[in-house]
């Protein structure tokens, strides 16, 4: 399996084939699931003794297993948050699986961790926090947050116990009640309990409800979780008066702008983002909407310290790593072994630049602003919201869910497109989530003459 041999040139060879015909197929097919049942007719068998060679397992592959994944790269794919990774940033990702680096440690992975940390010290700049801001890339943004408030309460302990004071029998998150799901997940990982903040009418967490919670529990809070950009509708709370609650009771802010909080790239946006810089820490996920793929997120810390004295592990056989002055991305996440996720993302900005990273965002927010005018003109179609980014919700009047579902699944078996009901408020809605530069007015209004 390891030598260098006629039989590794083609299996090598035959891969890079594939990847390069997938890499630049002009119209990707949307594809989708088959049942169980199918692929277990079509697909079972593939493992064997003696194996069934490259060339039938790459076809397998191709001509079985990837026609029933959705590609989530195509312009169609407009359901939950869609990737869409530049040609630059797929092409190298095949180049950090060949290259076979270790990206936890300086000691083994020094150049790929100075490229992500050029990568890293860039988005701490759009996002205004201080010189020194730094982090790690992660999986996702589930890790992300978790890790992140894993630091927040290893400051709180660490406080208390400079302060001679006990802990609190329950430790405490504040955060939206539309926070995302991955809050209430990193809450149960580490046995603490979420205090859900009511938000305004236009869905907003807001400062005041953020003062109230912590008055009301004191120093049990360890943490104040604002959105960057909630997935379902892409709203923005009003980060500006939550961190001022935050700092003047001294507890930790982080920001989840796994999604949105790429806006803050294009000038007229910053604005909406107000008070991010005032962090202690945040998340961004460029799987999302910085056109990386999967998986990568950025979680960038105020005081990098902080984070590694949360998450450093200490064991025998890693004291010549831990007992250096290094940058050890493993030391700043709940994660060991890491490949170095944010290499892709390197390099397309390295091939691009940021302009082009900036025009990009730039089209799903426009496209967004352009496609809900265009709702509001057709009767029978009504927005939920005004778009804020590139989110737009909305409802075609007097359907059900079911009405939705059979739509979908409509449009999906049609190869059209895959948009897939969401809710709000208890009411089945529709959502265009706009991440992909090649999603055009014309698909999407498209996708609307069906609803008629």
């Amino acid at each position: 399996m390891h030598a260098i041999s006629d039989a590794t040139r083609d299996t090598v060879d035959g891969v890079l084939a594939y990847a390069r015909r997938r890499a630049l197929w002009k119209d990707v097919p949307l594809d989708g699931p088959v049942s169980p049942e199918e692929l277990a007719a079509r697909a079972s068998g593939s493992i064997t003794a003696d194996g069934i060679g490259a060339e039938r397992a790459t076809a397998l592959f191709a001509d079985v297993l990837a026609p029933t994944t959705l590609s989530i790269d195509h312009p169609g794919y407009l359901a939950f948050i869609p990737c869409a990774p530049s040609k630059a940033a797929i092409a190298f990702d095949l180049v950090v699986s060949a290259s076979a680096i270790y990206g936890g440690s300086w000691l083994e992975g020094a150049g790929a961790v100075f490229a992500e940390n050029e990568v890293l010290t860039w988005l701490a700049g759009e996002f205004g926090l201080p010189e020194g801001a730094g982090g790690v890339f992660v999986q996702g943004g589930t890790v992300g947050n978790l890790s992140a408030l894993v630091a927040a309460r290893d400051v709180a302990r660490r406080r208390n116990r400079e302060d001679v004071r006990a802990d609190p029998p329950r430790w405490l998150i504040v955060c939206s009640s539309e926070a995302h799901s991955s809050i209430a997940a990193a809450a149960a990982v580490m046995d603490v309990d979420v205090v859900p903040v009511p938000v305004g009418a236009d869905g907003r967490l807001y400062g005041d409800g953020v003062a109230a919670a912590l008055a009301a529990h004191g120093d049990a809070v360890f943490a104040v979780v604002a959105t960057g950009g909630t997935t379902n509708f892409g709203i923005v709370d009003d980060i500006a008066s939550v961190a001022a609650a935050a700092k003047e009771r001294d507890v930790w802010l982080h920001i989840d702008g796994a999604y949105g909080l790429a806006a803050m790239l294009i000038d007229r946006m910053r604005p909406a983002f107000a008070g991010v810089e005032l962090a202690d820490s945040v998340i961004v996920d460029p799987h999302k909407w910085l056109f990386a793929p999967f998986d990568a997120c950025a979680l960038i810390y105020r005081d990098p310290e902080q984070g590694r004295a949360a998450h450093t592990q200490r064991a025998e056989y890693l004291d010549t790593l831990t007992e250096r002055p290094d940058w050890n991305p493993s030391d700043l996440a709940v994660q060991l072994t890491r490949r170095p996720r944010g290499l892709p993302l390197w390099y397309s900005l390295a091939v691009h630049g940021t302009e082009q990273y900036r025009a990009a965002v730039d089209h799903g927010i426009r496209l967004a602003r352009e496609i809900a005018d265009e709702i509001a003109r057709r009767d029978g179609l009504s927005l939920v919201r005004e778009p804020q980014l590139s989110v737009v919700v909305f409802r075609r009047d007097g359907w059900s869910l079911a009405d939705y579902e059979a739509w979908s699944a409509r449009l999906l078996a049609d190869q059209r497109a895959f948009v897939v009901p969401s809710s709000h408020a208890g009411e089945p809605v529709l959502r265009f989530a706009i991440v992909n530069p090649l999603t055009t007015f014309e698909l999407l209004a498209g996708i609307l003459d069906t609803l008629a």
